[in-house]
């Protein structure tokens, strides 16, 4: 379901202003004035739409148009080519991700839903409002290359740039340019279609990019940040299982879970995985120390068939199970945990004891926990071993890692991280919108990229004007069809799931 208060501040927000230029243009006194302001700044106003318009950036454009002409050819050429192929591939995405929407409509796995390639995205739903800024920030940079690209292309193959604009639709931020409609229908097909296909062209120029500094950024902050000495944490939920104060605080670098190594961010979250899927970790303990102690009581069986040792009450001690010596028969004994296991080398069974043997005989004990409960000791260098006791995905969902380790103490934690989700989000919007706008559907650019491409090739074939577009007008119902049920079908499983 989308966030009542959400949705209560974007229909406020937006009934505010435009009550605000409703009085402000019904007023006597401060019409003109307000309609003069509006217009000598390019602004102008409809319901749910801000929109601004300049020809600031024309002399930009223009500059950039005319640096190296033969160059920019075969830039433009090679957007042609790849909008072409985008404009085949995104209808068969498309159908793609409407045959598992379907297929995950009529099956409850929840698994189904990370496997699509494109998901309707909602802000406060399926968004978390900490990384709106990310997604914002992302969108309107990759709008705006978008529109850097149809302009320059447009003025190399001689047509007018009127001005570039920025808008705001409900709470999407985007960009447009304004060109010459006059200019633009005297230009051969293929000129066209350098400038229609130059757009999504430039997103997927933009995603290689950032795609590329995602992979170079630790040789990039090589000089101020380190990597593959630990996962550094960034953030501890409070009231986590890791909050405490023998738990994990914000700087401390986790190298080790259990006897598997945590070089980086990624190694916690597949070292949590491993363990989780692994029996429970025994410790060796000499034997002399391990006596059956019935001080709490003597042991019980839980529901699910493990045993308990110890009081429900007890916050150090632990019930751990062992292999009798003399007798060779299951026992248990309620100790201090982390008296135990501190220092303590890990193992499967008494015979991988045998090498740790000082004084006397060891043991492999191990903690008697539920099926799916762990102990788990975090190695977190110089502080003494964190210990959990519970399901590991709440632990890996308490603590937020990065790979990067600053150098120096003035340099802040959370830049790389920031660097990093960016670049994420930049590769991810940029290539969604290089997909959209190349589906043959109406008012989007694959509609003028499949009338000017149907002109270019279908004249000898299909001599009739209106029979190409007729077909053409075919093909973009058959887009905008398929584009308009994945953005329903999108919401639907978004809002109503």
């Amino acid at each position: 379901m989308i966030p009542v208060p959400l949705v209560v501040c974007v229909l406020g927000g937006w009934c505010a202003v435009y009550l605000t230029d409703s009085v402000l243009k019904s007023s006597g006194k401060h019409r003109n004035s307000y309609e003069a302001w509006l217009g000598s700044h390019g602004v102008t106003l409809s319901p749910f739409q801000l929109r601004w318009q300049t020809t600031m950036f024309n002399r930009l454009f223009a500059y950039c148009a005319r640096i190296n002409p033969h160059a920019l050819y075969l830039w433009f050429s090679s957007g042609v080519v790849f909008g072409v192929v985008a404009m085949v591939g995104s209808v068969v995405l498309l159908a793609r991700t409407l045959q598992q929407t379907l297929a995950q409509m009529t099956s409850d796995s929840p698994r189904m839903a990370g496997q699509q390639a494109l998901q309707v995205v909602i802000p406060g739903v399926n968004l978390p409002t900490s990384q709106l800024l990310y997604f914002f920030s992302a969108l309107l940079l990759s709008g705006v290359i978008h529109e850097l690209g149809h302009a320059v292309a447009a003025l190399r193959e001689q047509v007018r740039v009127n001005g570039f604009g920025m808008f705001v639709f409900v709470v999407y931020p985007g960009a447009f340019v304004d060109l010459f409609t006059t200019h633009l229908t005297l230009v051969s097909p293929i000129q066209q279609l350098r400038i229609f296909c130059a757009g999504v062209w430039h997103n997927f120029v933009l995603c290689l990019v950032a795609l590329g500094l995602l992979f170079l950024l630790p040789l990039l902050l090589f000089p101020v940040y380190s990597t593959g000495g630990g996962a550094l944490v960034t953030e501890v939920v409070q009231g986590s299982p890791a909050d405490g104060p023998r738990g994990l605080s914000v700087g401390d670098i986790v190298t080790g879970l259990e006897e598997c190594g945590v070089g980086g961010a990624e190694d916690w979250a597949s070292c949590l995985s491993l363990l989780s899927l692994s029996p429970q970790t025994g410790y060796c303990i000499p034997a002399a120390s391990l006596q059956p102690s019935w001080a709490h009581g003597r042991a019980y069986k839980r529901l699910d068939g493990s045993m308990d040792c110890c009081s429900n009450n007890s916050l150090t001690d632990l019930c751990f199970s062992y292999t009798s010596p003399r007798d060779k028969e299951k026992e248990y004994a309620c100790m201090p945990v982390r008296k135990m296991v501190t220092g303590t080398p890990v193992c499967r069974r008494d015979a991988d004891c045998l090498a740790q043997e000082h004084a006397g005989a060891s043991v492999c004990v191990t903690p008697s926990l539920e099926n799916q409960t762990r102990f788990i000791r975090v190695t977190h260098p110089p502080n003494t071993h964190m210990l959990f006791v519970g399901y590991p995905p709440h632990l890996q969902y308490s603590v937020s890692l990065t790979n990067f380790i600053p150098r120096f103490t003035f340099l802040h934690l959370d830049l790389p991280v920031f660097l990093e989700t960016f670049c994420k989000y930049v590769v991810s919007l940029s290539g969604a919108l290089a997909v959209v706008n190349s589906v043959p559907c109406f008012a989007l650019d694959g509609q003028w990229m499949l009338n000017a491409l149907l002109e270019a090739t279908l004249v000898s074939v299909v001599t009739d004007r209106q029979r190409r577009e007729l077909i053409g007008f075919f093909l973009l119902l058959g887009g905008s069809a398929l584009l308009a049920a994945n953005v329903a079908l999108g919401l639907w499983m978004v809002t109503a799931r």
